[in-house]
Protein backbone atom coordinates (compact mmCIF):
# COMPACT_ATOMS: atom_id res chain seq x y z
CA UNK A 1 0.00 0.00 0.00
CA UNK A 2 3.12 2.20 0.90
CA UNK A 3 4.51 1.57 -2.58
CA UNK A 4 1.19 2.25 -4.12
CA UNK A 5 0.70 5.63 -2.58
CA UNK A 6 4.24 6.48 -3.47
CA UNK A 7 3.53 5.94 -6.66
CA UNK A 8 0.71 7.82 -7.07
CA UNK A 9 2.16 11.15 -5.19
CA UNK A 10 4.70 10.89 -7.40
CA UNK A 11 2.88 10.93 -10.48
CA UNK A 12 0.71 14.15 -9.01
CA UNK A 13 3.79 15.96 -8.59
CA UNK A 14 4.88 14.83 -12.43
CA UNK A 15 1.88 15.99 -13.19
CA UNK A 16 1.67 19.31 -11.85
CA UNK A 17 5.70 20.13 -12.81
CA UNK A 18 4.70 19.28 -16.54
CA UNK A 19 1.83 21.75 -15.99
CA UNK A 20 3.60 24.75 -15.04
CA UNK A 21 6.90 23.74 -17.37
CA UNK A 22 9.10 23.14 -14.22
CA UNK A 23 11.42 20.23 -14.53
CA UNK A 24 9.88 17.15 -12.52
CA UNK A 25 12.82 15.12 -11.76
CA UNK A 26 13.78 18.04 -9.67
CA UNK A 27 10.37 18.71 -8.42
CA UNK A 28 10.46 15.30 -7.11
CA UNK A 29 13.75 15.56 -5.09
CA UNK A 30 12.54 18.92 -3.09
CA UNK A 31 9.28 17.65 -2.45
CA UNK A 32 10.39 14.17 -1.38
CA UNK A 33 13.26 16.09 0.78
CA UNK A 34 9.81 18.16 2.46
CA UNK A 35 7.52 14.89 2.69
CA UNK A 36 10.40 12.89 4.61
CA UNK A 37 10.39 15.27 7.53
CA UNK A 38 6.21 14.52 7.99
CA UNK A 39 5.50 12.93 11.05
CA UNK A 40 4.47 9.40 10.38
CA UNK A 41 5.48 9.47 6.61
CA UNK A 42 7.22 5.64 6.20
CA UNK A 43 11.00 5.19 6.01
CA UNK A 44 11.69 4.12 2.65
CA UNK A 45 15.16 2.99 2.16
CA UNK A 46 16.64 1.64 -1.33
CA UNK A 47 17.17 -2.05 -2.23
CA UNK A 48 20.24 -2.11 -4.54
CA UNK A 49 19.74 -5.66 -6.39
CA UNK A 50 15.58 -4.05 -6.48
CA UNK A 51 16.97 -0.86 -7.76
CA UNK A 52 19.35 -2.04 -10.51
CA UNK A 53 17.10 -4.69 -12.01
CA UNK A 54 13.53 -3.33 -11.65
CA UNK A 55 14.35 0.40 -12.13
CA UNK A 56 17.64 1.15 -13.99
CA UNK A 57 17.61 -1.80 -16.70
CA UNK A 58 14.15 -0.60 -18.29
CA UNK A 59 14.94 3.03 -17.83
CA UNK A 60 18.70 2.58 -19.43
CA UNK A 61 17.05 0.02 -22.08
CA UNK A 62 14.61 2.71 -22.88
CA UNK A 63 16.69 5.22 -23.28
CA UNK A 64 18.82 3.06 -25.77
CA UNK A 65 16.11 1.86 -27.94
CA UNK A 66 15.15 6.16 -27.97
CA UNK A 67 19.10 6.70 -28.97
CA UNK A 68 20.53 6.93 -32.48
CA UNK A 69 22.75 4.29 -33.08
CA UNK A 70 24.48 5.96 -35.54
CA UNK A 71 25.10 8.98 -33.70
CA UNK A 72 26.77 7.14 -31.09
CA UNK A 73 29.09 5.06 -33.17
CA UNK A 74 30.01 8.52 -34.88
CA UNK A 75 31.00 9.95 -31.14
CA UNK A 76 32.40 7.05 -29.64
CA UNK A 77 35.85 8.58 -28.67
CA UNK A 78 33.94 11.45 -26.90
CA UNK A 79 31.64 9.18 -25.60
CA UNK A 80 34.23 7.11 -23.81
CA UNK A 81 36.53 9.64 -22.70
CA UNK A 82 33.25 10.54 -20.84
CA UNK A 83 31.69 6.79 -20.09
CA UNK A 84 35.44 5.57 -18.83
CA UNK A 85 37.69 8.19 -18.46
CA UNK A 86 36.41 10.57 -16.97
CA UNK A 87 34.34 7.85 -14.72
CA UNK A 88 37.78 6.46 -13.35
CA UNK A 89 38.82 9.89 -13.05
CA UNK A 90 36.77 11.46 -10.91
CA UNK A 91 36.23 7.76 -9.27
CA UNK A 92 40.36 8.59 -8.47
CA UNK A 93 40.14 12.50 -7.76
CA UNK A 94 36.91 12.72 -5.45
CA UNK A 95 38.47 8.97 -3.56
CA UNK A 96 41.55 11.42 -2.45
CA UNK A 97 39.57 14.42 -1.49
CA UNK A 98 36.81 13.01 0.70
CA UNK A 99 40.05 10.71 2.56
CA UNK A 100 42.11 14.14 3.06
CA UNK A 101 39.03 15.92 4.80
CA UNK A 102 37.62 13.12 6.45
CA UNK A 103 40.49 11.77 8.02
CA UNK A 104 39.08 8.79 9.72
CA UNK A 105 38.17 7.44 6.39
CA UNK A 106 40.23 4.98 4.79
CA UNK A 107 41.11 5.77 1.30
CA UNK A 108 39.86 2.29 -0.27
CA UNK A 109 36.59 2.94 1.48
CA UNK A 110 36.96 6.83 0.00
CA UNK A 111 37.36 5.40 -3.30
CA UNK A 112 34.08 3.65 -3.12
CA UNK A 113 32.64 6.70 -2.54
CA UNK A 114 34.36 7.97 -5.86
CA UNK A 115 33.54 5.25 -7.87
CA UNK A 116 29.42 5.47 -6.50
CA UNK A 117 29.25 9.45 -7.13
CA UNK A 118 31.42 8.90 -10.50
CA UNK A 119 28.66 8.52 -12.72
CA UNK A 120 25.95 11.17 -13.78
CA UNK A 121 22.14 10.53 -14.35
CA UNK A 122 21.44 12.74 -17.74
CA UNK A 123 17.90 12.11 -17.28
CA UNK A 124 17.27 15.60 -16.14
CA UNK A 125 19.52 17.14 -18.49
CA UNK A 126 18.72 15.72 -21.64
CA UNK A 127 14.68 16.87 -20.68
CA UNK A 128 16.32 20.49 -19.84
CA UNK A 129 18.45 19.56 -23.40
CA UNK A 130 14.93 19.16 -25.58
CA UNK A 131 13.30 21.17 -24.08
CA UNK A 132 15.86 24.19 -24.62
CA UNK A 133 17.02 22.84 -28.19
CA UNK A 134 20.78 22.13 -27.28
CA UNK A 135 23.00 20.59 -30.13
CA UNK A 136 22.40 17.35 -31.95
CA UNK A 137 26.18 16.80 -30.45
CA UNK A 138 25.86 17.73 -27.18
CA UNK A 139 22.73 16.00 -26.64
CA UNK A 140 24.62 12.57 -28.55
CA UNK A 141 27.19 13.15 -25.92
CA UNK A 142 25.24 13.23 -22.99
CA UNK A 143 22.98 10.23 -23.76
CA UNK A 144 25.67 8.24 -24.62
CA UNK A 145 27.54 9.02 -21.63
CA UNK A 146 24.08 8.39 -19.54
CA UNK A 147 24.31 4.60 -21.19
CA UNK A 148 27.68 3.94 -20.92
CA UNK A 149 29.16 5.12 -17.94
CA UNK A 150 27.09 3.25 -15.37
CA UNK A 151 28.53 0.14 -16.56
CA UNK A 152 32.03 1.75 -15.66
CA UNK A 153 31.17 3.18 -12.16
CA UNK A 154 29.61 -0.49 -11.10
CA UNK A 155 32.23 -2.07 -12.13
CA UNK A 156 34.95 0.10 -10.43
CA UNK A 157 32.45 0.34 -7.44
CA UNK A 158 32.71 -3.67 -7.16
CA UNK A 159 36.93 -3.26 -7.21
CA UNK A 160 37.09 -0.63 -4.80
CA UNK A 161 34.89 -2.39 -2.45
CA UNK A 162 36.76 -5.49 -2.37
CA UNK A 163 40.01 -3.47 -1.92
CA UNK A 164 37.85 -1.81 1.39
CA UNK A 165 37.00 -5.08 2.47
CA UNK A 166 40.13 -7.05 2.48
CA UNK A 167 39.01 -9.64 0.36
CA UNK A 168 41.54 -11.98 0.33
CA UNK A 169 41.41 -12.75 -3.73
CA UNK A 170 41.96 -9.05 -4.33
CA UNK A 171 44.81 -7.54 -6.48
CA UNK A 172 44.77 -4.46 -9.03
CA UNK A 173 45.84 -6.86 -12.08
CA UNK A 174 42.81 -9.49 -11.20
CA UNK A 175 40.51 -6.51 -10.86
CA UNK A 176 41.92 -5.34 -14.48
CA UNK A 177 40.80 -8.66 -15.84
CA UNK A 178 37.81 -8.24 -14.16
CA UNK A 179 36.90 -4.82 -15.46
CA UNK A 180 37.84 -6.27 -19.29
CA UNK A 181 35.50 -8.98 -18.57
CA UNK A 182 32.57 -7.72 -17.31
CA UNK A 183 32.57 -4.94 -20.32
CA UNK A 184 33.32 -7.37 -23.13
CA UNK A 185 30.72 -10.25 -21.58
CA UNK A 186 28.05 -7.28 -21.18
CA UNK A 187 28.99 -6.55 -25.06
CA UNK A 188 28.44 -9.92 -26.13
CA UNK A 189 25.35 -10.97 -23.80
CA UNK A 190 23.52 -7.82 -25.01
CA UNK A 191 24.45 -8.21 -28.71
CA UNK A 192 23.97 -11.79 -28.90
CA UNK A 193 20.27 -11.79 -26.54
CA UNK A 194 19.11 -8.74 -29.45
CA UNK A 195 20.08 -10.97 -32.03
CA UNK A 196 18.01 -13.54 -31.20
CA UNK A 197 14.92 -11.52 -30.24
CA UNK A 198 14.93 -9.36 -33.49
CA UNK A 199 15.16 -12.47 -35.33
CA UNK A 200 12.53 -14.07 -33.47
CA UNK A 201 10.45 -10.71 -33.55
CA UNK A 202 10.41 -10.58 -37.16
CA UNK A 203 8.59 -14.40 -37.48
CA UNK A 204 6.08 -13.52 -34.84
CA UNK A 205 4.15 -10.65 -36.67
CA UNK A 206 2.31 -10.19 -33.91
CA UNK A 207 2.11 -6.68 -32.45
CA UNK A 208 0.74 -7.73 -28.72
CA UNK A 209 3.72 -10.72 -29.29
CA UNK A 210 6.40 -8.76 -29.73
CA UNK A 211 5.87 -5.75 -27.71
CA UNK A 212 5.09 -8.43 -24.88
CA UNK A 213 8.59 -9.72 -25.69
CA UNK A 214 10.32 -6.60 -26.07
CA UNK A 215 9.36 -6.10 -22.65
CA UNK A 216 11.47 -8.93 -21.39
CA UNK A 217 14.74 -7.81 -22.88
CA UNK A 218 15.66 -5.31 -20.10
CA UNK A 219 15.37 -7.84 -17.44
CA UNK A 220 17.02 -11.03 -19.62
CA UNK A 221 19.74 -9.04 -20.47
CA UNK A 222 20.71 -7.73 -17.02
CA UNK A 223 20.42 -11.03 -15.46
CA UNK A 224 22.05 -13.14 -18.03
CA UNK A 225 25.16 -10.92 -18.17
CA UNK A 226 25.34 -10.95 -14.34
CA UNK A 227 24.91 -14.59 -14.07
CA UNK A 228 28.20 -15.18 -15.82
CA UNK A 229 29.88 -12.35 -14.33
CA UNK A 230 29.14 -10.00 -16.98
CA UNK A 231 27.97 -6.16 -16.84
CA UNK A 232 24.42 -6.25 -16.56
CA UNK A 233 24.03 -2.82 -17.57
CA UNK A 234 26.19 -2.67 -20.47
CA UNK A 235 24.09 -5.51 -21.29
CA UNK A 236 20.91 -3.61 -21.62
CA UNK A 237 22.25 -0.54 -22.88
CA UNK A 238 23.64 -2.88 -26.26
CA UNK A 239 20.47 -4.93 -26.51
CA UNK A 240 18.76 -1.74 -26.69
CA UNK A 241 20.57 0.01 -28.93
CA UNK A 242 20.42 -2.76 -31.34
CA UNK A 243 16.88 -3.52 -31.51
CA UNK A 244 16.24 0.23 -31.41
CA UNK A 245 19.00 0.49 -34.61
CA UNK A 246 16.66 -2.23 -36.56
CA UNK A 247 13.32 -1.34 -35.06
CA UNK A 248 12.04 -0.48 -38.77
CA UNK A 249 12.17 -3.26 -39.51
CA UNK A 250 9.31 -4.59 -37.17
CA UNK A 251 6.08 -3.68 -37.85
CA UNK A 252 4.19 -0.32 -37.44
CA UNK A 253 1.93 -1.65 -34.95
CA UNK A 254 4.74 -3.15 -32.85
CA UNK A 255 6.86 0.98 -32.89
CA UNK A 256 3.27 2.14 -31.84
CA UNK A 257 2.63 -0.15 -28.68
CA UNK A 258 6.40 0.02 -27.95
CA UNK A 259 6.87 3.58 -28.08
CA UNK A 260 3.45 4.12 -25.88
CA UNK A 261 4.01 1.35 -23.10
CA UNK A 262 8.44 2.46 -22.66
CA UNK A 263 7.17 6.17 -22.81
CA UNK A 264 4.52 5.51 -19.79
CA UNK A 265 7.34 3.46 -18.15
CA UNK A 266 9.49 5.82 -18.11
CA UNK A 267 7.77 8.74 -16.31
CA UNK A 268 6.50 6.39 -14.08
CA UNK A 269 9.86 5.10 -13.52
CA UNK A 270 11.77 8.16 -13.55
CA UNK A 271 8.96 9.87 -10.91
CA UNK A 272 9.45 6.78 -8.30
CA UNK A 273 13.39 7.49 -8.58
CA UNK A 274 13.35 10.76 -7.61
CA UNK A 275 11.11 11.09 -5.16
CA UNK A 276 13.02 8.00 -2.99
CA UNK A 277 15.90 10.21 -3.71
CA UNK A 278 14.28 13.26 -1.93
CA UNK A 279 13.16 10.85 1.05
CA UNK A 280 16.47 8.92 1.80
CA UNK A 281 16.99 12.80 3.54
CA UNK A 282 15.40 11.19 7.10
CA UNK A 283 17.31 7.91 6.91
CA UNK A 284 20.61 9.17 5.50
CA UNK A 285 20.95 11.60 8.48
CA UNK A 286 19.43 9.09 11.06
CA UNK A 287 22.36 6.90 10.57
CA UNK A 288 24.98 8.99 9.92
CA UNK A 289 24.51 11.96 12.64
CA UNK A 290 26.97 14.24 10.82
CA UNK A 291 28.71 16.99 12.91
CA UNK A 292 29.25 20.41 11.78
CA UNK A 293 32.44 19.16 10.88
CA UNK A 294 31.46 16.20 8.53
CA UNK A 295 28.77 19.00 6.77
CA UNK A 296 31.66 21.15 5.89
CA UNK A 297 33.02 17.93 4.24
CA UNK A 298 30.28 17.43 2.51
CA UNK A 299 30.27 20.91 0.96
CA UNK A 300 33.88 20.07 -0.02
CA UNK A 301 33.23 16.80 -1.75
CA UNK A 302 30.55 17.95 -3.62
CA UNK A 303 32.46 21.02 -4.28
CA UNK A 304 35.23 18.33 -5.83
CA UNK A 305 32.60 15.82 -7.91
CA UNK A 306 31.48 19.36 -9.16
CA UNK A 307 35.12 20.64 -10.56
CA UNK A 308 36.63 17.24 -11.49
CA UNK A 309 34.34 17.29 -14.72
CA UNK A 310 35.57 20.72 -15.56
CA UNK A 311 38.76 19.67 -14.96
CA UNK A 312 38.23 16.75 -17.26
CA UNK A 313 36.18 18.23 -19.77
CA UNK A 314 38.20 21.20 -21.48
CA UNK A 315 41.32 19.31 -21.76
CA UNK A 316 39.44 16.11 -22.96
CA UNK A 317 38.04 17.95 -25.64
CA UNK A 318 41.32 19.78 -27.34
CA UNK A 319 43.75 17.81 -26.35
CA UNK A 320 42.85 14.99 -28.50
CA UNK A 321 42.31 17.14 -31.26
CA UNK A 322 45.87 18.96 -31.08
CA UNK A 323 47.68 15.54 -31.35
CA UNK A 324 45.48 14.17 -34.00
CA UNK A 325 44.80 15.71 -37.46
CA UNK A 326 42.40 12.81 -38.49
CA UNK A 327 40.29 13.99 -35.24
CA UNK A 328 40.24 17.71 -36.57
CA UNK A 329 39.32 16.81 -39.90
CA UNK A 330 36.53 14.07 -39.18
CA UNK A 331 34.64 15.60 -35.71
CA UNK A 332 33.77 19.21 -35.32
CA UNK A 333 35.53 22.13 -33.10
CA UNK A 334 33.73 22.55 -30.00
CA UNK A 335 33.16 25.67 -28.63
CA UNK A 336 33.82 26.53 -24.89
CA UNK A 337 30.49 27.60 -24.33
CA UNK A 338 29.21 23.88 -25.09
CA UNK A 339 31.97 22.51 -23.32
CA UNK A 340 30.74 24.61 -20.12
CA UNK A 341 27.29 23.58 -20.50
CA UNK A 342 27.95 19.87 -20.68
CA UNK A 343 30.55 20.19 -17.52
CA UNK A 344 27.74 21.55 -15.93
CA UNK A 345 25.13 19.28 -17.10
CA UNK A 346 26.28 16.20 -14.35
CA UNK A 347 23.63 15.76 -11.95
CA UNK A 348 23.89 12.33 -10.10
CA UNK A 349 20.85 9.91 -9.71
CA UNK A 350 19.85 6.63 -8.58
CA UNK A 351 22.67 4.32 -9.68
CA UNK A 352 24.80 6.23 -6.92
CA UNK A 353 22.09 6.06 -4.40
CA UNK A 354 21.51 2.10 -5.64
CA UNK A 355 25.51 1.63 -5.19
CA UNK A 356 25.60 3.36 -1.78
CA UNK A 357 22.53 1.31 -0.56
CA UNK A 358 24.58 -1.98 -1.90
CA UNK A 359 27.79 -1.38 0.68
CA UNK A 360 28.31 -3.90 2.51
CA UNK A 361 28.19 -3.45 5.91
CA UNK A 362 31.42 -4.17 7.29
CA UNK A 363 33.26 -1.56 5.55
CA UNK A 364 35.00 1.24 7.42
CA UNK A 365 32.99 4.31 7.68
CA UNK A 366 29.78 2.58 5.51
CA UNK A 367 27.71 5.54 7.30
CA UNK A 368 30.00 8.49 6.03
CA UNK A 369 29.80 7.34 2.23
CA UNK A 370 26.41 6.75 2.40
CA UNK A 371 25.48 10.49 3.91
CA UNK A 372 27.82 11.76 0.93
CA UNK A 373 26.62 10.09 -1.54
CA UNK A 374 23.59 11.36 -0.62
CA UNK A 375 24.38 15.11 -0.41
CA UNK A 376 26.35 15.00 -3.77
CA UNK A 377 23.45 13.56 -5.65
CA UNK A 378 21.07 15.84 -4.20
CA UNK A 379 22.87 19.10 -4.34
CA UNK A 380 23.91 18.31 -7.99
CA UNK A 381 20.39 17.71 -8.71
CA UNK A 382 19.23 20.70 -6.68
CA UNK A 383 22.01 23.37 -7.58
CA UNK A 384 22.93 22.24 -11.02
CA UNK A 385 19.67 20.71 -12.17
CA UNK A 386 17.56 24.29 -11.60
CA UNK A 387 20.69 26.74 -13.09
CA UNK A 388 21.35 24.64 -16.35
CA UNK A 389 18.33 25.79 -18.24
CA UNK A 390 19.25 29.61 -16.62
CA UNK A 391 23.12 28.73 -18.55
CA UNK A 392 22.43 27.46 -21.58
CA UNK A 393 20.43 30.72 -22.16
CA UNK A 394 23.14 32.91 -21.04
CA UNK A 395 25.41 31.25 -23.14
CA UNK A 396 23.39 30.60 -25.90
CA UNK A 397 24.24 27.35 -26.83
CA UNK A 398 21.62 26.49 -29.35
CA UNK A 399 21.67 23.67 -32.16
CA UNK A 400 23.07 25.75 -35.27
CA UNK A 401 22.19 22.98 -37.94
CA UNK A 402 18.14 22.88 -36.89
CA UNK A 403 17.56 24.57 -40.90
CA UNK A 404 20.10 22.44 -42.54
CA UNK A 405 18.44 19.17 -40.70
CA UNK A 406 15.00 20.38 -41.67
CA UNK A 407 15.94 20.81 -45.29
CA UNK A 408 17.42 17.32 -45.45
CA UNK A 409 14.16 16.15 -43.70
CA UNK A 410 12.28 17.73 -46.70
CA UNK A 411 14.35 16.56 -49.64
CA UNK A 412 13.83 12.57 -48.06
CA UNK A 413 9.96 13.34 -47.42
CA UNK A 414 9.76 14.60 -50.80
CA UNK A 415 11.80 11.44 -52.81
CA UNK A 416 9.72 9.01 -50.82
CA UNK A 417 6.35 10.96 -51.88
CA UNK A 418 7.66 10.88 -55.47
CA UNK A 419 8.24 7.27 -54.93
CA UNK A 420 5.15 6.29 -53.47
CA UNK A 421 3.39 8.03 -56.25
CA UNK A 422 5.64 5.80 -58.98
CA UNK A 423 4.58 3.17 -56.98
CA UNK A 424 0.99 3.91 -57.28
CA UNK A 425 1.49 4.37 -60.97
CA UNK A 426 3.16 0.91 -61.29
CA UNK A 427 0.02 -0.33 -59.62
CA UNK A 428 -2.85 1.41 -61.44
CA UNK A 429 -0.78 -0.14 -64.72
CA UNK A 430 -1.26 -3.75 -63.66
CA UNK A 431 -5.04 -2.94 -63.16
CA UNK A 432 -8.19 -1.20 -63.59
CA UNK A 433 -8.54 0.64 -60.54
CA UNK A 434 -11.52 3.28 -60.29
CA UNK A 435 -9.81 7.34 -60.91
CA UNK A 436 -11.25 9.06 -57.85
CA UNK A 437 -9.57 6.71 -55.95
CA UNK A 438 -6.13 6.95 -57.49
CA UNK A 439 -6.80 10.82 -57.36
CA UNK A 440 -7.58 10.73 -53.38
CA UNK A 441 -3.77 8.55 -52.96
CA UNK A 442 -2.23 10.82 -55.66
CA UNK A 443 -3.44 13.68 -53.44
CA UNK A 444 -2.57 11.84 -49.52
CA UNK A 445 1.10 11.44 -51.26
CA UNK A 446 1.63 14.98 -52.30
CA UNK A 447 -0.16 16.37 -49.38
CA UNK A 448 2.71 14.70 -47.28
CA UNK A 449 5.59 15.94 -49.63
CA UNK A 450 4.61 19.21 -49.56
CA UNK A 451 4.20 19.49 -45.65
CA UNK A 452 7.82 18.60 -45.29
CA UNK A 453 8.58 21.61 -47.48
CA UNK A 454 6.04 24.09 -45.76
CA UNK A 455 7.30 23.09 -42.39
CA UNK A 456 10.58 24.90 -43.46
CA UNK A 457 9.40 28.74 -43.79
CA UNK A 458 7.92 30.55 -40.91
CA UNK A 459 4.37 31.89 -42.32
CA UNK A 460 2.47 34.14 -40.21
CA UNK A 461 -0.52 32.84 -42.19
CA UNK A 462 -1.43 29.52 -41.47
CA UNK A 463 -0.13 26.86 -43.97
CA UNK A 464 -2.17 24.44 -46.20
CA UNK A 465 -0.85 21.44 -44.29
CA UNK A 466 -1.72 22.62 -40.19
CA UNK A 467 -5.02 23.90 -42.01
CA UNK A 468 -5.90 20.79 -43.15
CA UNK A 469 -4.59 18.87 -39.92
CA UNK A 470 -6.81 21.15 -37.77
CA UNK A 471 -9.77 20.97 -39.99
CA UNK A 472 -9.32 17.12 -40.34
CA UNK A 473 -8.91 16.73 -36.73
CA UNK A 474 -11.96 18.80 -36.20
CA UNK A 475 -13.76 16.12 -38.25
CA UNK A 476 -12.45 13.26 -36.40
CA UNK A 477 -13.85 14.40 -33.39
CA UNK A 478 -17.19 15.09 -34.65
CA UNK A 479 -17.33 11.47 -35.63
CA UNK A 480 -16.13 10.19 -32.64
CA UNK A 481 -18.80 11.92 -30.72
CA UNK A 482 -21.65 10.19 -33.02
CA UNK A 483 -19.98 6.93 -32.17
CA UNK A 484 -19.86 7.45 -28.47
CA UNK A 485 -23.42 9.13 -28.58
CA UNK A 486 -24.61 5.84 -30.55
CA UNK A 487 -23.09 3.67 -27.97
CA UNK A 488 -24.72 5.39 -25.05
CA UNK A 489 -27.86 5.06 -26.71
CA UNK A 490 -27.66 1.34 -27.35
CA UNK A 491 -27.30 1.28 -30.94
CA UNK A 492 -23.41 -0.04 -31.49
CA UNK A 493 -21.38 -2.34 -28.43
CA UNK A 494 -18.77 -1.46 -26.73
CA UNK A 495 -16.76 -3.80 -29.29
CA UNK A 496 -17.40 -1.50 -32.17
CA UNK A 497 -16.63 1.22 -30.69
CA UNK A 498 -13.10 0.63 -29.67
CA UNK A 499 -12.84 -0.44 -33.24
CA UNK A 500 -13.55 2.86 -34.45
CA UNK A 501 -12.13 4.44 -31.78
CA UNK A 502 -8.96 2.83 -32.94
CA UNK A 503 -9.01 3.99 -35.96
CA UNK A 504 -9.57 7.49 -35.85
CA UNK A 505 -7.25 7.63 -32.73
CA UNK A 506 -4.38 6.02 -35.44
CA UNK A 507 -5.59 9.12 -38.17
CA UNK A 508 -5.02 11.66 -35.09
CA UNK A 509 -1.72 10.45 -33.93
CA UNK A 510 -0.38 10.49 -37.66
CA UNK A 511 -1.93 13.96 -37.86
CA UNK A 512 -0.34 15.10 -34.24
CA UNK A 513 3.07 15.50 -36.09
CA UNK A 514 3.79 19.41 -36.00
Amino acid sequence: MEILLLLAGALAVTALARRVEWPAPLVLVAVGLAVSFIPGVPEFRLHPEVVLLLVLAPLLYSAALDSSYLDIKANLRPIGLLAVGLVLFSTAVVGVVAHAVVPELPLASALVLGAIVAPPDAVAAVAIGRRLGLPRRAMTLLTGESLGNDATALTAFKVAVAAATGAAAFSWGQSVLTFAVAAVGGVLVGLVLAVLVHAIRLRLRDGVLESALGLLVPFGAYLLAEEVHASGVLAVVVAGLYLGHNAPAAGFSTRLQETAVWRSADVLLESLVFALIGLQLRTVISDARPGWGLVAASAVVLAAVIVVRFVWMFPAAHIPRWLSSRIRAREPAPGWRQITVISWAGMRGVVSLAAAAAIPADMPGRDVVVLLTFVVTVGTLLLQGTTLPALIRALRVEASDGQERALAEAQVQNAAARAAIDRLDEVLSEGEIPDHLADRLRAIAEHRGNAAWERLGRQELESPAAAFRRLRREMLSAERSVFIQARNKGDIDDEALRKVLRELDLEEAALARE
